[in-house]
């Protein structure tokens, strides 16, 4: 049998476009194998968000050809999209797609010889449909992703994404019903609606539509059991999404809102579409509207003319709102974004220094959210099973560990309770009621 493996880097839409690729080569008749043994054929799903991201895509993609010279080589995501002559130069790439057009790989890579070179990256900017590809199964996954939306209008003074990505494209209701129904037939239990701008759904369509319609529409169908939204800006939460977390019992009481900096003068640098008292309103009225709401978010530390005293007003910010968590990022200038070439470039002592502050901060306002919890019994969506204990993610996305004696079945998968009996800056901790 021909033989494929995989290896994505970055975010959740990635994962979804690697799983709908790989869809492609198992109904083509390849088995997936680990990204380090042998293969017939190597997809490396790159990522630009970051220097880093780059460096590490590089890595990748010569480390497939080094250790497998007789295999094709295929390079697909952002970094492809944006660097198409670079990773077409790296010795032992094949094959070289962008972020569209990704419908037709299989068949590309059965006619390539070893010998050839091809590159299939357009213009970006030109494409107007959402490309639908869907996914079968999600490999080793309890929770399915479903990618509803892809491209970005922000342009962010310090994002490459847009670029790499094209501008806001909304998949189709019908067809995203189609491959929910596809989804609660292979059993899983909770959804989680992914997009580059997902707060942007609906606005390109005819009639147009909105995130909170198309996730109500998701709820509805029989045999969904959870729905998850993975990220959307402040300025895109309306009263209808809240309500929807509030009275509907099948989205999940969680909400990643990416806040970036706590300062107005920094988020006007960063060409960021609200400021700290509108996020701080839709921060209040969300927590009135859905008690035990989980609020996560994003952060940027050392973003060009970030001062000591404007850091601090971020630090102060997120403390006063106590987030159940922070994602921590360091400012890396993106070549062609506006804020690479800013004045006062914050060095990278500064960046680390405050990079551990705030995850300092993120674990003390974790521990403090978790202790509400003590006490309480939750439900668990299990994703893993050893020996005597459970861990799974609550609806509001809290990472619990359950203990039990009584019970033998095979849990992953499934929905259990747990009583909550500790909890630390990581994770709750309990027994499964069935014991208690």
């Amino acid at each position: 049998m021909k033989t494929v493996a995989f290896h994505t880097l970055g975010c959740k839409v990635n994962q979804y476009d690697t799983e709908a690729i790989a869809t492609q080569f198992i109904e083509a008749g390849y088995e997936i194998v680990d990204f380090d043994q042998p293969a017939d054929v190597f997809v490396i799903n790159t990522c630009t968000v970051t220097n880093m991201s780059d460096r590490k895509s590089r890595q990748m993609i010569r480390r497939a050809s080094r250790n497998n010279p007789q295999a094709k080589i295929v390079v697909v995501g952002c970094f492809a999209q944006t660097a198409p002559e670079e990773v077409q130069a790296i010795p032992g790439v094949n094959l070289v797609v962008g972020t569209n057009d990704r419908g037709q790989i299989v068949q590309l890579v059965e006619k390539l010889d070893l010998d050839e070179g091809y590159s299939l990256v357009g213009e970006i900017f030109q494409v107007d449909d959402f490309e639908e590809m869907s996914v079968t199964s999600f490999q080793g996954r309890t929770r399915a992703f479903l990618k509803i939306q892809d491209g970005c209008n922000q342009f962010c003074s310090y994002c490459k994404v847009p670029y790499a990505r094209g501008k806001s494209r909304s998949r189709k209701s019908e067809n995203i019903k189609e491959e929910v129904n596809n989804i609660v037939s292979q059993g899983y239990r909770e959804i989680v609606l992914t997009g580059v701008h997902l707060g942007g759904y609906g606005s390109d369509l005819q009639p147009a539509s909105s995130l909170a319609k198309i996730t109500e529409l998701i709820s509805h169908i029989p045999g969904v059991q959870r729905v998850r939204i993975s990220s959307v800006d402040p300025n895109e939460i309306d009263q209808h999404l809240l309500e929807l977390l509030a009275n509907n019992p099948h989205v999940c009481r969680h909400l990643h809102i990416p806040l970036q900096s706590g300062s107005d003068t920094i988020l006007e640098k960063m060409r960021r579409k609200y400021r700290t008292t509108d996020y701080l309103q839709i921060v209040e009225k969300a927590r009135e509207l859905v008690p035990n709401i989980a609020l996560t978010t994003d952060v940027i530390v050392g973003f060009p003319g970030e001062s000591d005293e404007l850091f601090q007003e971020t630090y102060d910010f997120i403390k006063s709102i106590g987030f159940a968590k922070l994602h921590v990022f360091k400012y890396s200038p993106r070549t062609g974004t506006p804020a690479a070439s800013f004045p006062e470039q914050v060095s990278n002592v500064d960046k680390e220094r405050r990079s551990h502050q705030l995850i300092q901060l993120s674990d003390e306002m974790a521990f403090q959210f978790h202790q509400q919890f003590l006490g309480e019994i939750v439900e668990v969506l299990v994703e893993g099973q050893e020996s005597d204990t459970v861990t799974g993610f609550t609806d509001n996305y809290l990472r619990v560990t359950g203990s039990f004696t009584k019970i033998s079945e095979e849990l992953v998968g499934q929905l259990v309770k747990v009583k909550i009996n500790s909890v630390d800056a990581h994770q709750l901790t309990g027994i499964l009621v069935e014991d208690v």
